[in-house]
């Protein structure tokens, strides 16, 4: 494929809507360049190699991803991408966009109508000390988002996007999900808290449309109502209505501060204001705590609501013009002014309103020139059953009251308006992300700003159920839980990106640190049981159950989370400290490096290490690349068989390697492959079954295989099926899948369809077969006992063979099962074969010699100098004298074939002791006993040898 190809897959890319290039390559500026596309991208995976000839080699997704791609992610400029023009959408600055949203999200009806009645509470002082512990804990939190929202770029999804994508999504998608329902609530509440205002001043003035809870029903569909169209009519009029609601709430403040330097008129004094005053300041310092709800934590729990708004701007981050700006700056100045705001009103209304009086004028009690406070300032006492009217206390102490109710609506509808947009915009990045089903619906987005049209509905409906309830004291507690553990993973997810150390790790915003963030979660879990311990608990229980979902789904989503860094950092070092310990027998693992080739070729060879490696130990399938093949595997070739092997669900590494001959590569794999005591002590191979058929140095290359890693002191298994391993043949449509290709319909994934092996199914009530001729260190009895831990294996029963004799046969016997039972192995029976010596049937020794036929020298009748020139030509045969002297081990080979074939009619599976190759054993021998031994079985044979050292011990040390 050349430049021109190049151009036209270009072409392709270039046509999609709300995608911009930029002509930057200094070689060709005509071939614009594909990144700045990428940049807007970031979820699509891509692999892309742009070489300096301008030829792109990728596998690349179809142009209906690209489309779909492009429509999660439109450009931000709007410009022109090909023919089409996209509109420019709607970007806001830190200010309007974060700051202004926050504050307007923190202050809230709690500051208007609880502030007061928690500083007579709990004193000036005190009510500080649970102003700044509410601060303390959402300024950590805004320094932990600043941090992450600066580590690269941030799209839609708030809270959701940040935890997921540095976490991963198995925390991300519950923390969503939660907080994506969360904002519904918390805008049903304040949607509440609005109508039940409204409702009180109907009453004010007689006026009521049904009756009181149905009052608040009917204010509170119409207003949510409301602000579903100013939701639907996009974000620049939301924007700008929230803009109407701050500056409304600027001026009551302003009302407020102005009515304190006001001269109290007498029925302002008959309430217990009476402008700012020393005393009563000094009076009003310390906390006074009465009725069932007057303790610290009480007004604690009252208050930390009013300051849970902090994440209003990194909700809307995809509709801003520089999230990694706006959010730090905007999010700790509105914690700034609110905080001030806070501490301002708390101290002003302690230091001008005393904490009792009646209201009425007749109460008043005024000594001139006494000493007594009480007298002083004409303080009016109340009975204590008298309900006090400090709840409307700042509108008693501002310059005009209404201002103030003015305020108190436009705190509960900019905070619902605020949490009416959050919602939709967190869940339909999580919709986008396909973590959960069924809810994909939602995440199509509508418009310049791709405003999630269906979310704000389906936030709608989740509103008007909770208002219609009109009671929902329950459900608040859940709300601030919800809110809290959003804030704990936030921290969390800092403190982790921070303590692994990840390169990748780089935001710009440096003003935090991970010990701050630590505290930041562990405090906010805290807080959570201290506020409400059953909703803390329903918290946790929804977390947890909807985190087992997704781990066990396991969705296809790598986000580079720091879960992955902090995984590799514990291998690393647990690898590096298990170097430093000795090998110790009890420890045994088998750990089987597997010449599979391809993996999804061999699926049997596969399965059969895997339910013996499984959660035990290492198990890494070695692909030898033959030079004669002339192929070297493809990145994305490895990834699939990777992917294969994860579907099959295998437990193995995949290694490939080029090498000039099977000797050569497994000699290199058994040396390199592998990472400190992480590495293979066991070779599995497959049966040569076209031995008699292929070219004769490939069988010396297979046996010689054997026999060097016998030298290296590595344990062999040779696997043989009935019908082969090699079911290349079968899957020829999944090998064309391995084919790079540059057709959009392409795919790099072998398809979902698993080949079934024998190894899948349930074995029942059959045997496992053990013929233990010789002692090779316990690997023999090792390999069926790990087997038999298996549910597919649970029910067989494990049989061993040993060589006797038959005068001592129970003597024998008895020995051995003594043996087995201090080893600590279930083996079923112990059978003692003591006719192991006997002569084999002369048609199967007969069966054996015409084996070998085709591989004799025939050199009996010939001159020595005519055998030597045919040992020169045809090393690989054998001659008389070979066959002759080692005739009485080949009729072993074949007598324990036949005893074997005898025994194990329904065995589900046989393990034979693997004789060690011999230097004056020629290759074609070696294989024919192989083959002997194996031969006319009906169920799957594993040849096995250990390396002689002991896996199998009976003592505790």
């Amino acid at each position: 494929m050349g430049q021109r190809s190049s151009k036209r897959s270009l072409e392709k890319v270039h046509s999609i809507p709300h995608f911009q290039f930029s002509l930057n390559d200094e070689q060709d500026s005509r071939r614009p360049s594909i990144y700045s596309a990428i940049d807007t991208v970031p979820q699509l995976d891509f692999y892309i190699n742009a070489t300096a000839t301008g030829r792109l080699r990728r596998s690349r997704p179809s142009l209906e991803v690209l489309r779909k791609a492009a429509d999660v992610h439109p450009t931000q400029d709007g410009a022109k991408a090909g023919r089409n023009t996209a509109a420019q959408p709607v970007r806001f600055g830190w200010v309007t966009g974060v700051m202004i949203r926050c504050m307007l999200n923190i202050w809230g009806v709690i500051m208007f109508l609880r502030l007061s009645w928690i500083t007579s509470q709990a004193g000036i002082l005190l009510t500080w000390l649970i102003i700044l512990m509410s601060v303390a804990v959402t300024s950590i939190t805004a320094l932990s988002v600043s941090a992450i929202s600066t580590n690269g770029k941030v799209y839609s999804g708030g809270a959701y996007f940040m935890i997921s994508r540095t976490l991963g999504p198995e925390l991300g998608g519950p923390i969503g999900l939660v907080f994506s329902f969360a904002n519904a609530l918390a805008c049903a509440l304040n949607t509440v808290g609005f109508a039940e205002t409204v409702r009180d001043l109907l009453k004010e003035y007689n006026a009521v449309i049904v009756d009181p809870v149905n009052d608040v029903r009917i204010v509170g569909v119409a207003t949510v109502t409301m602000l579903l169209l100013i939701s639907l009519a996009g974000m620049e009029w939301e924007s700008k209505t929230q803009v109407l609601f701050f500056a409304i709430l600027m001026v009551s403040f302003v009302n407020y501060i102005v009515g304190t330097f006001i001269p109290p008129t007498p029925q302002k004094q008959a309430m217990g204001f009476f402008g700012y005053n020393g005393e009563i300041f000094v009076t009003n310092l310390m906390p006074d705590w009465r009725g069932p709800e007057g303790d610290f934590f009480q007004m604690f729990a009252i208050f930390f609501p009013s300051a849970i708004g902090i994440l209003s701007g990194a909700n809307i981050c995809g509709d801003l013009k520089d999230p990694e700006k706006a959010i730090p700056k905007g999010t700790l100045s509105a914690i700034f002014w609110t905080t001030v705001s806070y501490l301002g009103i708390s101290s002003t209304v302690g230091a001008c309103v005393l904490r009792d009086a009646s209201g009425s004028l007749n109460d008043s009690i005024s000594v001139n020139g006494s000493s007594n406070q009480t007298c002083n300032y004409g303080i009016f006492r109340s009975p204590e059953n008298n309900p006090s009217c400090k709840p409307q206390i700042l509108t008693m102490v501002s310059g005009f009251g209404p201002l103030i109710t003015a305020g108190i609506f436009s705190a509960t509808l900019s905070s619902a308006l605020a949490f009416m947009v959050s919602a939709p915009k967190v869940f339909q990045c999580l919709c986008r992300d396909n973590i959960y089903p069924y809810i994909g619906f939602f995440g199509k987005g509508y418009g310049k700003n791709q405003e999630p049209l269906r979310a704000y509905v389906l936030t709608y409906f989740i509103a008007v159920a909770f208002i219609l309830i009109a009671e929902l004291n329950v459900i608040a507690p859940l709300i601030s839980n919800f809110f809290l553990c959003s804030y704990a993973l936030i921290n969390f997810s800092c403190f982790h990106a921070s303590i692994t150390n990840s390169p990748g790790w780089r935001p710009s915003f440096r003003y935090y640190s991970r010990w701050t963030a630590l505290f930041g979660a562990v405090i906010s879990v805290v807080l959570m049981f201290l506020l409400t311990w059953w909703a803390a608990l329903v918290t946790f229980s929804l977390i947890f159950f909807l985190l087992g979902y997704v781990t066990y789904k396991k969705p296809a989503v790598n986000w580079g989370s720091s879960m992955q860094a902090g995984t590799y950092n514990m291998a690393l070092s647990y690898s590096v400290s298990l170097s430093g310990v000795e090998d110790h027998v009890k420890n045994f693992r088998p750990q089987c490096l597997v010449l599979t080739g391809p993996p999804n070729v061999r699926p049997a060879l596969v399965d059969f290490v895997s339910s013996f490696t499984k959660n035990i130990s290492l198990m890494i399938c070695g692909d030898i690349l033959m030079d004669n093949d002339k192929s070297v595997v493809p990145q994305h070739n490895t990834e699939a068989l990777v992917k294969w092997l994860n579907r099959r669900k295998v437990r193995s590494f995949y290694t490939p390697f080029a090498g000039a001959s099977l000797r050569e590569g497994t000699h290199s794999l058994l040396q390199a492959t592998g990472l400190g005591k992480l590495k293979p002590n066991t070779l599995v191979m497959g049966f040569k079954t076209n031995w008699q058929e292929c070219t004769p140095h490939s069988l010396e290359d297979y046996i010689t295989t054997v026999n060097d890693t016998f030298d290296l002191n590595y344990g062999v298994c040779i696997l043989r099926m009935m019908d082969g391993l090699d079911i290349s043949e079968e899957i020829e449509c999944e090998v064309k899948c391995f084919t790079f290709t540059t057709d959009d319909a392409a795919s790099d994934e072998v398809p979902n369809e698993q080949t079934r092996t024998v190894f899948q199914t349930k074995q029942g009530k059959k045997t496992i077969d053990v013929y233990w001729i010789s002692d090779d260190g316990g690997l023999t009895l090792l390999v069926p006992y790990l087997l038999t831990r298996r549910k597919r294996w649970r029910q067989s029963k494990v049989r061993v063979f040993i060589v006797g004799d038959q005068q001592n046969m129970e003597q024998q016997r008895k020995e051995m099962v003594s043996l087995l039972r201090k080893f600590r192995l279930d083996v079923h029976d112990v059978i003692v074969m003591t006719d192991s010596e006997r002569p084999p049937l002369s048609k199967n020794m007969k069966r054996f010699e015409e084996t070998l036929e085709p591989f004799r020298l025939k050199d009996g009748l010939k001159e020595e100098a005519a055998v030597q020139e045919l040992r020169k030509d045809c090393p690989w045969k054998v001659s008389d004298k070979e066959l002759e002297s080692l005739k009485p081990k080949s009729e072993k080979k074949v007598r324990l074939n036949e005893i074997i074939r005898r025994n194990s009619k329904h065995a589900a599976l046989v393990l034979v002791s693997l004789p060690v190759p011999r230097t004056d054993c020629p290759s074609v021998l070696y294989m024919a006993w192989l083959d002997t031994l194996t031969g006319g079985l009906h169920c799957p044979a594993l040849l096995i040898r250990g390396n002689q050292q002991n896996v199998l011990t009976f003592y505790c040390q």
